[in-house]
């Protein structure tokens, strides 16, 4: 069976990728990997991402420029992004972190136990969000049906015998 949820892991180094993929490894969903900025967003364009770990320090694009843009687009901007980092711990990047839209900010070495609580926690958020996009959705269907069905029925009183 195909796992629906997709978590986005975003980090230069494949060490870390591999690092972050068996901490999660246990997770009933997809774990997409990008080694950069532009990667990542290509991936968040093409998924649904339940959840993006991203590194704060890449070449090129940095983390905290792919956290604007995602924040720039429909489709990206409520995804929850979560800052992983060995170096940004001086107070001016954490606040940037969550200036830019970050909803946490994680501190390398990682704790694998609280990376696996909070990624649960955005799992079971995003799971609620389908299910409730879903009902929303069969509402509106049925608004329609009833709609036809009552446009279809008898003709206005006026305009009967």
């Amino acid at each position: 069976m195909k796992k629906e949820q997709n978590i986005l892991m975003v980090d230069d180094h494949p060490e870390n990728l591999i690092a972050l993929e068996a901490i999660l490894d246990d997770m009933d969903c997809n774990l997409l990997k990008a080694h950069s900025g532009n990667e990542a967003l290509a991936l968040l364009l093409k998924h649904d991402i339940a959840l993006v770990l991203l590194d704060v320090q890449m070449p090129g694009m940095d983390g905290f420029e792919v956290a604007e843009l995602m924040r720039k687009s429909s489709k990206t901007k409520m995804v929850p992004i979560i800052f992983v980092t060995a170096i940004s711990k001086e107070a001016k990047y954490v606040a940037r972190g969550y200036g830019v839209g970050a909803i946490d900010y994680m501190f390398k070495p990682l704790n694998p136990e609280i990376l696996q609580h909070k990624a649960r926690f955005f799992l079971d958020l995003d799971l609620q969000k389908r299910r409730l996009e879903e009902k929303l959705r069969k509402s509106h269907e049925s608004k329609e049906a009833f709609l036809r069905a009552m446009g279809e029925g008898d003709a206005p009183p006026e305009e009967q015998g």
